[in-house]
């Protein structure tokens, strides 16, 4: 059985609705070294690569961000993250499926897009909503492909 408190040691009452955190077969399945996690779980990356990463304490979207990026935002409050992600233009991120301005052009900026199964489940469990996978950047997309996650457009 899955230990919990040894995969989150952050008491649950502390934990909030965004404290959803990548599965570990994601990073397996692309293969990437990250250099930085902008929106990393208080006690570092539990299963990602990323050399460098930003907590909630540190702050990931007022943060510089650098090289290749990782991002699973806030799903509560995706939009700003989105936009810095745009504007960073290299790296992988997973969001909610959206009718959103931020998803639109997520969906016509990016250099490819995967829709996750539907039954993703994180470590904490699963969620109502669907997730995509965007990605910028030769490197990030060749990836996604290789992961056979889902198809790659």
């Amino acid at each position: 059985m899955l230990n919990q408190e040894a995969l989150f040691p952050m008491p649950q009452e502390e934990r909030t609705s965004d404290d959803y955190w990548t599965p570990k077969w994601v990073f397996e399945a692309l293969g990437v070294m990250f250099d930085l996690d902008v929106a990393c779980p208080p006690e570092g990356p539990p299963h990602n690569s990323a050399l460098h990463f930003y907590t909630q304490e540190t702050d990931g979207l007022a943060s510089p961000w650098f090289g290749n990026v990782w991002m699973n935002p806030p799903f509560s409050k995706t939009n700003d993250w989105a936009y810095k992600f745009i504007e960073h233009h290299n790296g992988i991120c997973l969001v909610p499926m959206g009718k959103t301005k931020w998803f639109a052009r997520l969906w016509e900026e990016s250099d490819a897009v995967m829709a996750m199964p539907p039954n993703l489940k994180f470590d904490q469990g699963g969620i109502f909503i669907h997730t995509c996978l965007f990605a910028f950047g030769a490197d990030n997309v060749a990836a996604m492909r290789r992961s056979k996650i889902g198809r790659v457009r």
